[in-house]
């Protein structure tokens, strides 16, 4: 058990950083002893029951004294650390001490951790505010240098290995579903459903310049084949005739991303109103936000897509930052589809630091806005499931790799080869570290002038491979739902077992819940890789664990 002492500002920071680091914690009560007490700032060390003491804090404090270790000035800011180590973003110090050193500045002696003993305790010491970077983290999120950095699953990691190393079992729900490696979301945005709807405007001229012009380029580049210039040119030859209803309409292709996810259901958020560009925070939104389109005029493809066991959620327009337009948007949704609960991803990816408030008022169930437009990665540095710092019931299912972001050339640009090369890394980070990898590939991206699909079929081969759960949105939500309504009612150490005692949710048709024991290997050791082992969660559990 981790009895916590933060300040009370810092109270839901606390509270989601460990419904993410699922473990059995509490706020620290002083009339009972705890294996490990974490703290943040300043603590009177005789008045702390525990066998070991985890100091987070980016400035001196007392206990730097007594430890007898020299504190750097402070600063704000660290990105150059070692390897898998996480980049700080807040007031952080560093420290020339004795003791184990297991967070480090790149060249240099000082450390940003470390382990020590005083008397019979063991002492961490970390030097920066952890809360206060998982603050940052889920509200203003990462800049996109570095995107391709999981850093809360690093803090999370960081404080589990630290525990083991002191010699502290930790049990954990980790975000992993049984018979699984990690959860793959799958998801689209309905921007162009059919370009019959798009004759002489910036669409339709767009997609004539990069299929005639662009193509060539890009094959001299070395960003598309032959073959793809081939069938760039043969479209918009075609386009008259498409047109003119004697061929089909080449960017309609609901039916054939049914059949590349081969039954997985994938998730496809459709805009509300055509012709209506929206607002920013500051006035009106440029007129190439507006769509051709709107909910009603593809009905029977939505139907069709609901019938093969996708869902629909809604791609919204203004509910990012007015809770009212945010209603309407949805009950247009609600009036195709027929379903209550309805998530959300906002077209162009606005959003602010008020907008999960202004989802959850006008009663989106999740939104699946927090990515990047640029570059692919982690906005919140996590590829967990979270709920925002504002809301009570709305969770996050963060985005992390959005075609576009990936191969439009004022964007990443890159090859086939360079593409997978970048989101394989997000997909072996998934496969250490567990949550979710949310995938956006748009609407017309398996049609020309993009043709995507091969590298949309490659990705989700690797998915299945890597062992990854395919899921649609609400699917993943509703996993980490469940996660996060598993309760330790009990949890305490006997000589050579864990005793505990675990609720979980009622068996669904999700996958199930895993419990994950990590065993020392041995005392004040953080060199050396703790052993693990997990137990399948199928009901309530009151049991001993060997160890």
């Amino acid at each position: 058990m981790i009895g916590v002492i933060a300040d009370s500002t810092e109270e839901n920071d606390v509270r989601e950083f460990f419904e993410l680091f699922k473990v059995p914690w509490e706020f620290y009560q002083c009339d009972r002893p705890y294996e490990v007490v974490l703290c943040t700032g300043e603590v009177k060390l005789d008045s702390v029951d525990a066998e070991v003491l985890v100091v987070y804090s980016g400035k001196k404090v007392p206990l730097d004294t007594k430890l007898k270790g020299h504190v750097r000035p402070q600063r704000v800011g660290l990105t150059s650390l070692i390897r898998n180590q996480p980049p700080i973003y807040g007031n952080n110090v560093t420290f020339r001490h004795t003791g184990m050193r297991v967070l480090a500045e790149e060249e240099a002696e000082e450390s940003i951790a470390y382990i020590d003993r005083l008397g019979s305790r063991v002492f961490v010491r970390v030097g920066y505010d952890l809360f206060r970077e998982i603050h940052i983290l889920l509200t203003s999120g990462q800049p996109a240098s570095s995107a391709s950095v999981p850093t809360l699953e690093l803090h999370i990691a960081l404080l589990r290995d630290l525990i083991v190393a002191c010699g502290i079992p930790v049990v954990e729900i980790p975000p992993v579903p049984d018979g699984y490696q990690f959860v793959a979301c799958l998801t689209h945005d309905v921007d162009h459903p059919s370009i019959c709807r798009h004759k002489w405007d910036h669409t339709a001229f767009g997609f004539l310049y990069r299929a005639i012009v662009g193509s060539p380029i890009n094959v001299l580049r070395g960003r598309a084949s032959l073959g793809d210039l081939v069938a760039n040119w043969g479209a918009a030859l075609k386009l008259p005739l498409v047109h003119l209803g004697l061929l089909s309409d080449f960017w309609c292709e609901f039916d054939r991303y049914i059949e590349m996810e081969g039954g997985t259901p994938s998730t496809f958020f459709i805009l509300p109103f055509k012709g209506y560009a929206g607002r920013t925070s500051h006035g009106p939104a440029p007129r190439a936000r507006s769509s051709r389109y709107e909910v009603f005029d593809i009905a029977e493809k939505i139907k069709a897509l609901m019938s093969s066991g996708c869902e629909i959620g809604l791609h919204g327009i203004d509910g990012w930052l007015d809770s009212s337009r945010g209603r309407v948007e949805l009950e247009r949704i609600r009036q195709v589809t027929g379903s209550s609960d309805i998530g959300v991803r906002t077209h162009w990816l606005y959003c602010d630091d008020e907008s999960p408030e202004h989802h959850e008022r006008a009663g989106a169930d999740y939104d699946s806005t927090i990515g990047y437009n640029q570059t692919v990665g982690y906005r919140a540095g996590t590829s967990q499931v979270y709920k925002p710092l504002g809301t009570t019931h709305l969770l996050e299912l963060p985005l992390h790799v959005m075609d576009t972001a990936l191969f439009y050339p004022r964007r990443l640009g890159l090859s086939p080869k360079e593409a997978k090369e970048l989101v394989g890394k997000i997909v072996s980070n998934a496969a250490e570290f567990g949550g979710c990898v949310t995938i956006d590939w748009h609407d017309r991206s398996i049609a020309p002038e993009r043709l995507w699909g091969d590298f949309y079929r490659q990705l989700i081969d690797e998915l299945r491979d890597k062992g990854a759960w395919l899921s649609s949105a609400s699917q993943a939500v509703s996993w980490f739902r469940k996660r996060r309504s598993a309760v330790f009612e009990r949890v305490h150490r006997e000589p050579g077992a864990l005793r505990l005692k675990v609720t979980v949710p009622i068996e669904d048709a999700l996958p199930g819940l895993r419990l994950r024991i990590h065993k020392p290997a041995g005392a004040f050791d953080f060199a050396t890789v703790s052993r693990r082992f997990d137990v399948v969660l199928k009901g309530d559990i009151d049991t001993s664990i060997a160890l």
